[in-house]
Parts: structure tokens; C-alpha cells; sequence
């Protein structure tokens, strides 16, 4: 579908050009809809295209080590995404899914490189869209190396979860034993000095109903908070195994380098006992 140059002046990349620089470029790119869940490309397509959010949504994600999918963008409307695969003639390392019924515009490498001998200027604003992009790929690294699994999981609680671990943290503290084992004597003890008018005589069967009924339902509470807690260790244990990995390639890298400068001072040592040779031979 052809682009009419009105669009492209509400593209902040274009927004510089001339009338006539506009004309051009307009009849070489192209308009796209695409469907609501429609892929527009995936991991390892190749990079010949990218694309200029006009309308709709756009979801641009990557897969992690754990084959989890990872947001990495949202593009807003005259946002580039799949823009350093087109430029690079790489495969695209990002999927990116249209959620809505969504607009795009669909540029070349081709239709940069004429732009950029048209118009240079329109190369700062192309590397501004870069710079967002590496922006938001170290915003992503820093989330994801700075996840605090206790954060993650208490955004995602519901207010019925956050009752359960109130419930069990004062459950399981001396407060609630204390509290609770002087109700039960001062009960006992009011209904054993009341005798034949009391409401709750030996052997307190209303108390027992009480504390049966409080236990059926104290249980279940209990297990949903230790659900919660085996959670909340699970994703501790997957931050610390990404961390350990990441700190293992580090050092892998760092004893690669130590390697090669050991290396090299081999061979300066080399070289120096060499020249140190042919100059007591001169002699």
C-alpha cells in the first residue's frame, strides 16, 4: 500500500524534509496493517525491513535463556522497531507481534541510504532512535540483573495473599501464642467458677467447636502463605543461578585476557633474551 507524504511529516524522523524530498521518499515506502496477533517478523527472519509505528500496538519481545519471553519494547506512535537488524543486514534478535490492529511503515535499508543523500541531517535523528534503543536495552539489563524476587512477587500478590502471610506471620509469633493461651485460661477458669451456670461447663464443647473451627480454617492459610514463600525461593534460586552464570562468563573473559597478556610478555621475553643474544655475539 503506497504512503501519502502527509504520514510521514507525523514521523519524527521525517519531520525535517523537504516537500519534495517527502514526495520521494513517500513513493518508495510502504504502508502495512497488519491483524491483531499478527507476527510481523520473528528471532532469526532476516533484517531487510523496518518498521515505523502509525497506529495500533506493537509488542517487540526476546527470549531469555530459559526460553521466557522478555519485553524489550512497545513502540509509540512514529517509533522505530527492527531498526539495527535493517541497517546491519542481520537477523532480527527481537519478535515482535502486533496486539492490535496496527499500522506500519515499512522502510528499507535502500529507502535510508537515499534519504541520507538527500537529506544528511536525517542521520542525527536516526541515531537518536538508536541511542532510545540502546537506552532501553540497558534499562532492560539493569531490571533484569536488579530483580528483587520479594518486589516481583508482592506487585503481583492479591489482597487475599496478602492476608494469608499477615495471618501466618502472626500465627507463628509468641504474641498470638501468649495472647491466645490467656484467652483459653481466662475462658476455662470463668466457666469453671460460674459450675452449674456457666454457659460452656467441663469439658467445654463450645470451646472445642471454636478452636476445631479455627484450626480448619488457620490451616489452609498457613499452606497459601508457604506456597507463596516456595515461590519466592524458587525465583530466588533462578536470580542466583543467573547471576552465577553471568559471574562465570566474566571470568571467563577476564582468564581469556590474563591468557593473551601472559602471552604477550612470553613473547616480549622472547624477543628481549633474542636482541640481548645478537648483541653479545656483535661483541
Amino acid at each position: 500500500m503506497s504512503c501519502a507524504p502527509s504520514i510521514l511529516k507525523e514521523v519524527p524522523l521525517f519531520a525535517l524534509l523537504d516537500e519534495d524530498e517527502m514526495n520521494v521518499l513517500a513513493s518508495q515506502v510502504e504502508l502495512r496493517p497488519f491483524a491483531a496477533r499478527h507476527r510481523i517478523y520473528r528471532i532469526g527472519d532476516a533484517g531487510e525491513h523496518a518498521y515505523v509505528m502509525l497506529s495500533g500496538r506493537v509488542q517487540v519481545t526476546t527470549v531469555d535463556d530459559d526460553q521466557q519471553d522478555v519485553l524489550v519494547d512497545e513502540p509509540a506512535r512514529g517509533e522505530f522497531f527492527g531498526f539495527a537488524s535493517m541497517l546491519e543486514k542481520t537477523p532480527h534478535q527481537t519478535n515482535a507481534v502486533a496486539l492490535d490492529d496496527a499500522t506500519c511503515l515499512e522502510i528499507s535499508r535502500e529507502d535510508i541510504f537515499h534519504l541520507l543523500q538527500q537529506k544528511p541531517h536525517a542521520g542525527m535523528d536516526m541515531l537518536r532512535v538508536l541511542g532510545h534503543q540502546i537506552h532501553s536495552a540497558q534499562q532492560l539489563v539493569r531490571v533484569r540483573a536488579a530483580r528483587n524476587p520479594n518486589e516481583m512477587i508482592e506487585s503481583e500478590s492479591t489482597v487475599g495473599e496478602r492476608i494469608a502471610d499477615a495471618v501466618a506471620s502472626f500465627g507463628g509469633s509468641w504474641t498470638f501464642i501468649l495472647t491466645f493461651l490467656g484467652i483459653l485460661v481466662v475462658y476455662t477458669g470463668i466457666n469453671v467458677a460460674l459450675s452449674n451456670s456457666a454457659w460452656d461447663p467441663y469439658p467445654f464443647i463450645l470451646l472445642n467447636l471454636f478452636l476445631s473451627m479455627l484450626a480448619a480454617l488457620q490451616a489452609p492459610v498457613i499452606m497459601m502463605s508457604q506456597n507463596r514463600q516456595d515461590t519466592k525461593d524458587r525465583l530466588r534460586g533462578e536470580l542466583d543461578f543467573e547471576v552465577n552464570r553471568r559471574a562465570e562468563t566474566e571470568i571467563q573473559a577476564l582468564s581469556r585476557k590474563v591468557n593473551l597478556v601472559v602471552d604477550k610478555l612470553d613473547d616480549l621475553d622472547g624477543a628481549i633474551q633474542r636482541m640481548g643474544g645478537e648483541r653479545i655475539a656483535q661483541a
